[in-house]
């Protein structure tokens, strides 16, 4: 596991394609960790960049 910060748009698409490997891991496994922390990382970043207005 290589977790890192998500840092610009390039960082984002390569931890979706990293994310797509891990996905259906089996709970309790090392890759279902990774899914977790990666799947915070991408709400951080998009919650950060790409925030949605409450209209």
């Amino acid at each position: 596991m290589n977790i890192k910060p998500i840092r610009n748009d390039e960082d984002l698409r390569d931890t979706f394609k990293r994310l797509e490997t891990v996905f259906q891991a089996k709970e309790g496994t090392p890759e279902a960790d990774e899914m977790e922390i990666l799947v915070t990382l991408i709400e951080a970043y998009e919650q950060k960049h790409y925030p949605i207005s409450k209209a």
